[in-house]
């Protein structure tokens, strides 16, 4: 058990879990592609380009997993404050938005 393991009262599996694995399945395979490019000697802006797409992929995956992580894990942490309580992590929620 690593140190980022936590105990969670429900199971850790959210609906986006799907759609983040099929994001990064998609960008393995880019990747993998990527590497061939390489191999081949392709052009280095065509390996650029390539290259910034699996890394959008990536981010992308991260900030859904991120927000997903917020909208469940921390709100059960938090369901039983009352409304004034809440502010924080509502501003806190805002703010990643941004990640």
């Amino acid at each position: 058990m690593s140190e980022h393991d936590h105990e969670h009262n429900h199971p850790h599996t959210h609906q986006s879990h799907e759609a983040i694995i099929k994001r990064l399945k998609r960008a393995d395979g880019h990747l993998r592609g990527i590497i061939t490019m390489i191999e081949e000697g392709r052009q280095c802006v065509d390996i650029a380009q390539q290259l910034h797409a699996v890394e959008k992929a990536v981010c992308q995956a991260k900030r859904t997993l991120i927000q997903d992580h917020i909208d469940h894990c921390l709100e059960d942490t938090v369901s039983a404050l009352n409304n004034g309580e809440r502010a924080p992590l509502e501003a806190f929620k805002q703010i990643t938005k941004y990640l």
